[in-house]
């Protein structure tokens, strides 16, 4: 799958693994895990950017923890209407963009965000548009932070592939994150494994 195949996919998707998919499932684990990494590190002010932020039930889960200065990108505009019908606090107090995090990132000056994190979104990025990793750390001041699936699974991630497929659908790309950061300057503070993904807390140094 190429790089616009790869992201069409993801802005026209519908079902599994759409928008409205993820509201019905609601905060899950990595949010409670998302939610106790911020309490310990992200003070209540700061700046926040969810990378694939969907129909917005992590930051939902921030919001109702206090956190109020809450970004969010998703490259299919049909989160943000769901969105507002699930989660309308957080709909009427966020901002929010609609479109490949490609090409929003690199709108965003530097330090933009205290934090930016991303659950499930960076294993589909395409190995052509790795770069976007950079951007990342270039936005964030303080903390990026992971929520990928590393091979929790019992039969993903835990031999040579370099790439899966999701129900012959769509491409799950398998990556040291903590390598990845490591080479881009950034020091890992926390590494916690669950059932489905592991939340990574990375420092910008």
């Amino acid at each position: 799958m190429d790089p616009d195949d790869n992201r069409r996919d993801w802005a026209e998707r519908t079902g599994d693994f759409s928008p409205a998919y993820y509201a019905e499932i609601g905060p899950n684990e990595v949010s409670n895990t998302l939610a106790s990494v911020f309490d310990y590190y992200v003070p209540e002010k700061a700046a926040i950017l969810e990378v694939g932020c969907s129909s917005g039930r992590h930051l939902a889960h921030l919001l109702d923890d206090g956190y109020t200065n809450l970004t969010g990108i998703d490259i299919n505009d049909e989160s943000f209407d769901v969105m507002a019908e699930r989660h309308p606090k957080l709909a009427a107090t966020g901002t929010f963009r609609t479109g490949a995090i490609e090409d929003v990132l690199p709108e965003f000056p530097d330090d933009t965000f205290d934090v930016v994190y991303s659950v499930e979104t960076l294993q589909h990025i395409h190995p052509d548009n790795e770069w976007v990793f950079e951007e990342i750390c270039r936005v964030a001041s303080d903390l990026v932070i992971t929520g990928e699936n590393e091979g929790n699974s019992p039969r993903r991630g835990r031999g040579d592939e370099k790439v899966s497929y999701v129900h012959d659908d769509f491409p799950l790309y398998y990556r040291n994150w903590k390598r990845v950061f490591s080479d881009l300057g950034l020091a890992q503070l926390v590494c916690e494994p669950s059932k489905r993904d592991t939340v990574r807390v990375f420092r910008v140094l």
